[in-house]
């Protein structure tokens, strides 16, 4: 019973890096913007949050230093996208690219610093009910608050006109537009707050999930989170789910170690991969499951006055 516990513990913690990376990126393909530059904002994020830590000891800090990273790569993204009207998939890729080369030679000098002893976060009563205070109850605030953000998001996009404004950017722009709402302007804010939400779950890696930096340390979760977005079919209910069954897939491999299952250490490690490929293979056998879901102008670009 314990074992298990302490598995459900660590799913929450591993899916909330996910879920977090994945609502800003849904939010992002809501307004019709792809962006593959996920796992650089990341990285950039996770740098800029440890390195901050690093210096003023406040992870408060850090997250607000990794959000600000990734709005302002997000920024950058969205400027060449939607008034330079560059390729997303290609500026994506770039940006990613970017991330990890910058964040890797930025990041030399801070391999070998420590942050602060982390403070014990725990629900007072509940924390001490067996098995569920131990996988539900002893979770750092941020835990909570990715739970909180996916019902947020749920109410904004589907129960207030800001949230159908952005929908209706995301279906037919040229429609938003003839009604007189600023389009491009939207969408960039849609980036910018998606950024921000990916550089929170960057910095919540570096500073509180795993607190250290190394190179690279993202590990593909920007690439899962933007896998997410499809296999919820865009709904952020189903993000918050898939985030915690991917992250139950990521922390299985160590369970299983743990538990002496003799299995090689590099099939274990690719596990969240695999199961990242075969739902994305399910979902694609069902064309027109994802045409009805997804937004009507994803990653398709916007020229006012065409």
């Amino acid at each position: 019973m314990e074992s298990t516990a302490l598995l459900l513990a660590a799913t929450f913690n591993a899916g909330t890096v996910l879920a977090i990376a994945a609502l800003g990126l849904l939010i992002n393909e809501k307004a019709g913007i792809v962006n593959l530059g996920a796992e650089g904002m990341m990285l950039c994020a996770a740098l800029a949050g440890f390195a901050t830590v690093v210096h003023t000891g406040s992870t408060a800090l850090g997250f607000v230093a990794g959000m600000g990273a990734g709005a302002l790569l997000a920024a950058l993204f969205g400027v060449l996208v939607i008034w330079l009207n560059t390729n997303q998939y290609a500026t994506g890729l770039a940006l990613s690219l970017f991330g990890a080369g910058f964040s890797a030679f930025a990041g030399t000098s801070y391999v070998q610093h420590k942050l602060p002893e982390q403070v014990v976060f725990a629900i007072p009563v509940l924390s001490d009910i067996p098995f569920f205070g131990a996988a539900l109850f002893r979770h750092h605030p941020t835990v909570y608050a990715a739970v909180a953000l996916a019902l947020g998001l749920i109410w904004f996009l589907y129960r207030s006109r800001a949230g159908l404004v952005l929908r209706s950017v995301g279906e037919s722009p040229e429609s938003a537009h003839a009604l007189g709402y600023p389009v491009r302007r939207i969408r960039l804010l849609a980036v910018v707050a998606g950024g921000a939400l990916c550089g929170l779950a960057g910095a919540y890696v570096s500073t509180v999930y795993t607190p250290l930096w190394v190179e690279g340390m993202i590990a593909g979760k920007g690439w899962i989170a933007l896998a997410l977005t499809t296999f919820a079919t865009w709904r952020p209910a189903r993000v918050l789910l898939g985030a915690y069954l991917f992250g139950g897939v990521t922390m299985l491999q160590f369970h299983l170690q743990g538990m002496g299952v003799q299995l090689p250490s590099q099939f274990l490690t690719m596990l969240p991969y695999l199961a990242t490929i075969v739902v994305l293979v399910l979902i694609s056998r069902n064309p027109t499951w994802i045409r009805v879901n997804m937004p009507g102008s994803l990653g398709k670009p916007f020229h006012p006055g065409t």
